[in-house]
Formats: structure tokens, sequence, C-alpha cells
């Protein structure tokens, strides 16, 4: 008897991420999620330089300031609550001091293009179509950082639009990487904010302009959304809000992420990392007793034969 309806997954024969591969992740909270288990098993990876970006344009808009050096200077920033924020960046890159804020964002830029030009892969994952134009300059935001919100217009982007930000967001990274291999995803994190079926207009939105891109070289699809929708249909799969995936659904589709994507040659390097990190997060009852101290000494040896193979790898 089948009680679930399967996702067809397939093996990725080439371009596989695997321990020499740089892995950069921008996106909706969900590619941190993903971004969290390769940093567990010690990937080398990095996140959203500018914080959780939700829609295509933003991502769009923090690529083409990378490619191009913007330096931010005073007229990027915008002060509300007692505190700077910018509207191209996440809040949590925002300050109570003005010059920190204006550092931290032009060395993320720096690192952002830096991080491009050396990645293999480049997970893209998008999380609305909605977005948010601030009145007074027209221009849209990648968060609105608790400002009124009859400052913004509020608007969706339609498919064309949406594909033509991918298509500029694909030639930003292939004109400073042409080898990167782009993994588009949708967030399953749904909206609700936005409305129920407003949400579901949004993902139909990113999901078809997604698929108007696929046949660019070294693009793919990677089908977290429809794993959530399909094969995890339950609100048991949900935390509490009843709108993120818990933990439980965040480990199901990494395990779908890394049968399509991780080589099968980092698994066994993968299961002894997965000893080390455990090892390292285990809380003896007695921390002086000759077994604990045995215990640690067997630790530092696996870790020591872990960082010989990967200089990469710190713990």
């Amino acid at each position: 008897m089948k009680l679930q309806t399967k996702i067809p997954i397939k093996k990725q024969l080439i371009n596989q991420i695997d321990y020499n591969s740089n892995i950069l992740l921008l996106g909706s909270c969900f590619s941190e999620n993903i971004s969290d288990k390769l940093s567990y098993f010690k990937f080398q990876s990095s996140q959203n330089p500018f914080g959780i970006l939700f829609h295509p344009k933003a991502i769009e808009n923090l690529l083409d300031a990378a490619i191009q050096d913007k330096i931010y200077k005073d007229e990027d920033l915008v002060f509300q609550n007692e505190r700077w924020h910018c509207f191209e960046a996440h809040s949590r890159l925002s300050s109570l001091d003005k010059n920190a804020l204006l550092e931290n964002l032009n060395l993320a830029i720096l690192q952002t293009k830096k991080k491009v030009k050396e990645a293999t892969h480049i997970t893209i994952t998008l999380g609305t179509a909605w977005v948010y134009k601030f009145i007074e300059t027209g221009k849209i935001v990648a968060n609105c950082h608790k400002i009124p919100q009859n400052k913004f217009l509020k608007t969706l982007l339609n498919v064309d639009e949406i594909t033509q930000s991918l298509k500029n967001t694909l030639s930003l990274i292939k004109s400073v990487n042409k080898e990167a291999k782009v993994i588009f995803t949708v967030s399953p994190v749904r909206h609700l904010k936005d409305g129920f079926v407003e949400n579901t207009l949004s993902k139909s939105h990113l999901i078809t302009a997604i698929h108007q891109v696929l046949q660019e070289n070294d693009v793919f699809y990677f089908p977290s959304y429809e794993i959530m929708m399909d094969e995890l249909r339950d609100y048991r799969f949900y935390t509490e809000d009843m709108i993120h995936p818990n933990n439980t659904a965040v480990n199901y589709i990494w395990d779908k992420f890394l049968n399509e994507w991780i080589s099968e040659n980092s698994f066994s390097t993968m299961k002894k990392i997965d000893i080390i990190q455990k090892g390292l997060a285990h809380k003896p009852f007695n921390e002086h007793s000759e077994q604990y101290q045995k215990f640690l000494s067997n630790l530092e040896k696996k870790k020591a034969t872990i960082v010989s193979q990967f200089k990469h790898i710190t713990f």
C-alpha cells in the first residue's frame, strides 16, 4: 500500500558537490536551513552576505552591486527606530552606528563578489514574488525595516519580470564565473501574510519563471517546495506557526538534496564528521573521569585525521 506520493529525484551524475566544492547560498530563510547542514558537515559554504533576501529582484540587485564594485555611502542608508538600515540588506546588518553599518555593507559586498568568483555551485532560493517599492524613490527594496507600510507600494512581479530578473542574475554570475553551477529552488515557507491565494499565486510565478531559464547552461532546479507540498502534506511537518518547515521537514528535504547533489565519495567523510560533531556536543556526567578523558583523546585523533585530509576544515 502506497501512503505517500514521491517527487522523482535523479542523482546528478556530473557537477556533484564534494569537499573540494565551494558553495554560495543566497535567498530566503530556507537557504539558510540548507547552509546550516552544509556547515555542520564542514563543506566549504557561505550564505547570504547581505542577510536573508526573499525575492528575485533583491538577489539580482545584490549581485549587480557586487559585480559593479558598489561602494555604499550615507545616501544608501535610512534611519528608523533609532537604528541605521539599508534597503538592499536584511535588518540583521542594521546598526546603531551609521559608520559601522557602512563598513559592514562594503565588506559584505566585497565578500559577495569574491564568493561568486570562487563558487563551483550557487544555490538561489526564491521565497516570494511580492515586492515593496519605496514610494519616495520608486525603488524595490529587499527589506522594509518596519518603516510604516504607507511609505511603500506593494506589487506582485509578473512571470516576465521574474524571468528577466533571473536572466540578469545568471548573466552577472557568468560575467565573473563561467563555470559555476546555479541551482534554483523555491522556498517551502508559506508567506501567508500576503494571503492564502496570494501566496499560491506568488509561488506559481516563481516556479514558472525559473523553468523559463532552465534551458541555460549549468542551471538546475531542486524541488524543495514540491517536496514539502506533496511528500510532506501534513501539519506535523510545520513549526507551531504553521508556516515554516520544522526540523523533521528540513532534515527530510536535506536528505533529498544530499542524494541528488552530494557526491557519494563524500558520504564516508560526512559520517566521520557527524561522529565528531556529536562528540563535541556531548555533555559528560563527570568531565574529570578517566573514561571521559579517553573519549576526548580519541575525539582529538579523529579531528586531526579529518583536518589533515581537508585543510579548510576546522572544529
